[in-house]
């Protein structure tokens, strides 16, 4: 069986005084043999102050994005082996943010620059496989827009952004990574996918990493679901067939809500 895993993406939030203080929290409300996995992503800044708090748990780490160079002048940017040196064993990547998919823009957000530091199906890729051969395991991000869903085109976006994820994956590093099903139209916005609509859509994620390797790769690739998450639906969600768990955001940041969703896995 797979077992479930509930990741909580922190984003651009916390002071290492403040991960600090979430962390405390939450560690206590975690069931000793509570079903799920349990990752938490914090910014890079606080990833060496939440690993130390980790030490001595079965909580993992993980990293929000990733480049796919080891090293070299590219300013900003974090390769595997530094997230690697911290303490992380998971890394987010093809979040639809740094895709430049937004759900929500906020008023004085420029959308222009979103073409010049948007992620794309190639980028998405060569940090799916850097991660891959570092050792880390990849949290890939899927997920269709408003429009691309109003249009009819879920299935097609979907399964495009799964085949070209996995472009060059042996079925071996296949079986090891995880896919989150996150509608664009649903992270940040308060509307939550239908429980019925993301298992479906989780299934055909899973039916695409099938017909790419076989039936025993899409029965072991864990599909989580994200998009406003929260305790009030996660149970509904996470009883579904073919969703693994979930890439929690807003509601991974109050260690209660928290501890609910990883409950009700």
């Amino acid at each position: 069986m797979r077992q479930p895993i509930i990741a909580g993406n922190w984003k651009m939030n916390g002071t290492r005084a403040e991960a600090e203080s979430l962390v405390r929290d939450l560690l206590p409300r975690l069931a000793p043999d509570r079903a799920a996995q349990v990752v938490l992503c914090p910014p890079f800044t606080v990833l060496q102050t939440v690993h130390a708090l980790l030490a001595g748990t079965d909580v993992a780490l993980g990293g929000q994005d990733v480049f796919w160079k080891d090293k070299g002048a590219y300013t900003g940017k974090i390769s595997s082996r530094m997230l690697l040196d911290v303490g992380c064993e998971y890394v987010i990547v093809g979040h639809s943010e740094p895709r430049g998919r937004f759900g929500v823009i906020e008023p004085d957000f420029d959308a222009d620059m979103l073409a010049y530091f948007a992620d794309n199906d190639v980028t998405v890729n060569r940090k799916l496989r850097a991660s891959l051969a570092a050792g880390l395991i990849p949290i890939c991000c899927i997920g269709e827009t408003l429009k691309e869903r109003q249009e009819g085109r879920t299935d097609a976006v979907v399964t495009g952004q799964t085949e070209a994820a996995l472009r060059e994956v042996t079925p071996e590093q296949a079986a090891r990574l995880i896919f989150a099903y996150e509608p664009v139209w649903a992270i940040g916005t308060g509307h939550v996918c239908a429980a019925e609509e993301a298992d479906r859509v989780c299934g055909l994620v899973r039916q695409t990493v099938g017909k790419l390797y076989g039936p025993e790769a899409a029965e072991t690739v864990r599909v989580q679901y994200g998009g406003s998450v929260k305790p009030d639906n996660a149970a509904d969600l996470l009883a579904r067939p073919n969703i693994d768990g979930a890439l929690v955001g807003g509601a991974s940041l109050k260690a209660a809500d928290f501890a609910a969703i990883i409950a009700a896995a």
